[in-house]
C-alpha cells in the first residue's frame, strides 16, 4: 500500500470533519419534536374539551383521531432521521448494551434509512388519504383525485427505492469485499507460516435457522470458511458487512458454544463479555486454555456479537498480525497503521504461543498493545499462561502483559481437546 502524503491526509481529516456541521441540524430537529409534542397534546385536549361538551359528532372524533395518529407517525419519523441520520452520517452513538437499543441501529445505513424514511412517509400518506376520504363530504373531488394520485406516487417511489437498494448495496460490496481483505490483511506473506491455520481455527459456519433447527451441528465440528454472501439474502445488512470485513475464519456464536466440553471455564464472565461492556471501557479479554478447548469460537462469537451491535472488529492470527506489523514497518507506516487501527473498538488476535517471535517481531508486538491501552479493545486468545510469554515473546513480554493484562478479564478453560475427542470416538466406533 503506498504511503499517503500529509497534505492529503490533513484535507481528508478536515473534510471528513465537516461532518459534525450537521449537528446542529439534528438538534433542529429535536426541537421540531417538541413542536409536535406540544400539538399533539393541543389536538387531544381539544377533542376531550368538544366530547365532554358534546359538541363533537363520529365524524369529528374519527378526523381527531386520525390527526393524532397522523402527529405520532410524523414524531416517529422525526426520530429515525434523528438517530438513524446522526449514526449513519456523523458519528456513532454508543448504545451497545443499553436494553432500549433500537433493533434497527445496528445495522443502520444509507440504504436502510432511505427505505425506511419512504415507508414512513407513505405511512403518513396513508393517514392523510384516510382523512380525506372520512371527510368525504367535505372535500372536492379535485382534491380526492390528487390526493390518490400523490399517495400513489409516494408508494411507487418507496417500492423502486426498495428494488434498488439492494442492487446497490450489492453493486458497492462487490470490490469491497476484496478491497476488504487487502485492507485488512495488507503485505501479508503467503508462506506456510503465515497462511497455515490451525486445527482450531475449524469452526461451523451458522446455517439459516431452519437448516439448524432440522440438523444441530456441534459446536465445534469442521467445516468452510465464513462466506457472508451464502444465500442469507441479495445484499448485506450492516452488521454482515461488518462480521464480513472482520475477516473471522468460520461464523461461530456464542449460544452455539459447547458449555459441555471444556472441563472448566468461567461461564459468568463469558456471558458478561456477551455484553460488550469491555469494548465500551476499551478493556482487554484473554482466553487461556490446551488447543481444542474452544478459544478461538468464544473469540469469534463475541466478535461477531460485537459486529451485530455496531462496532469494527478485526480478527487476524498472531503470525498475520507478524505480517502486516512487519510490512508496515518496512514501509515506514507504522505509526499509521496503528492510528488506523484505532477506527477498530476491537482487535483479536489469535494463536498467540504456537510460534515464538524474534526479538524485532515481538518489539511490534508491544508496540500494537501499548497503542492500544486504554484507547481499544484486544481479544487473544493463547495456550499458555500470560506468565510463560517470555517464551513467545522474549524480553518484551513482561512489559507487553503488563500493558494487556491491567485492564483484562483472564478467562482460563480446561479440557481435552474437542477435535481429539471426536476422533477419538471415531475411530473406537
Amino acid at each position: 500500500m503506498p504511503a499517503v502524503s500529509q497534505p492529503t491526509t490533513t484535507l481528508g481529516y478536515a473534510l471528513f470533519a465537516t461532518r459534525w456541521l450537521q449537528a446542529p441540524l439534528y438538534f433542529g430537529l429535536v426541537a421540531a419534536q417538541g413542536v409536535y409534542v406540544y400539538k399533539f397534546f393541543n389536538e387531544l385536549w381539544n377533542l376531550i374539551l368538544r366530547c365532554v361538551t358534546g359538541q363533537a359528532n363520529e365524524t369529528y372524533v374519527m378526523l381527531a383521531v386520525l390527526k393524532l395518529v397522523d402527529v405520532v407517525m410524523i414524531a416517529n419519523l422525526l426520530i429515525m432521521v434523528i438517530v438513524g441520520g446522526y449514526e449513519t452520517f456523523v458519528s456513532r452513538i454508543g448504545l451497545q448494551g443499553h436494553r432500549d437499543q433500537p433493533e434497527w441501529l445496528s445495522h443502520v445505513n444509507s440504504n436502510v434509512l432511505k427505505v425506511k424514511l419512504a415507508t414512513a412517509i407513505v405511512g403518513i400518506s396513508s393517514v392523510h388519504l384516510l382523512q380525506m376520504f372520512v371527510d368525504v363530504h367535505h372535500t372536492s373531488q379535485h382534491s380526492l383525485l390528487w390526493g390518490t394520485v400523490i399517495h400513489m406516487a409516494f408508494i411507487a417511489s418507496a417500492a423502486i427505492l426498495a428494488y434498488m437498494s439492494g442492487p446497490m448495496a450489492e453493486h458497492g460490496d462487490r470490490p469491497h469485499k476484496g478491497h476488504g481483505q487487502g485492507v485488512g490483511l495488507a503485505g501479508e506473506a503467503a508462506g506456510a507460516a503465515v497462511s497455515s491455520v490451525p486445527a482450531e481455527f475449524a469452526l461451523t459456519v451458522a446455517a439459516p435457522p431452519a437448516v439448524r433447527a432440522a440438523a444441530p451441528v456441534p459446536a465445534q465440528a469442521a467445516t468452510a470458511p465464513y462466506d457472508s454472501h451464502d444465500g442469507y439474502g441479495s445484499y448485506e445488512t450492516g452488521a454482515e458487512a461488518r462480521i464480513r470485513d472482520a475477516g473471522f475464519p468460520a461464523r461461530k456464536l456464542l449460544e452455539e458454544f459447547d458449555e459441555e466440553h471444556p472441563r472448566g471455564f468461567d461461564r459468568e464472565t463469558v456471558a458478561r463479555l456477551g455484553k460488550l461492556d469491555f469494548v465500551a471501557a476499551r478493556r482487554n479479554v484473554v482466553f487461556v486454555g490446551p488447543p481444542g478447548t474452544g478459544k478461538t469460537h468464544l473469540a469469534v462469537g463475541v466478535g461477531i456479537r460485537a459486529c451485530q451491535s455496531g462496532h469494527q472488529v478485526l480478527f487476524a492470527t498472531a503470525a498475520r498480525w507478524a505480517a502486516r506489523l512487519t510490512a508496515a514497518r518496512a514501509e515506514g507506516r507504522l505509526a499509521d497503521e496503528l492510528a488506523a487501527l484505532d477506527a477498530h473498538p476491537l482487535l483479536i488476535v489469535d494463536e498467540v504461543g504456537y510460534t515464538p517471535f524474534d526479538a524485532d517481531t515481538a518489539h511490534l508486538f508491544f508496540q500494537l498493545v501499548a497503542h492500544r491501552y486504554e484507547r481499544g479493545s484486544l481479544i487473544v486468545t493463547t495456550d499458555r499462561p500470560l506468565g510463560r510469554w517470555d517464551e513467545v515473546f522474549g524480553g518484551a513480554a513482561p512489559a507487553l502483559v503488563d500493558r494487556l493484562a491491567h485492564h483484562a478479564e483472564i478467562v482460563r478453560l480446561e479440557g481435552d481437546s474437542y477435535r481429539m475427542r471426536r476422533a477419538t470416538s471415531a475411530w473406537a466406533e
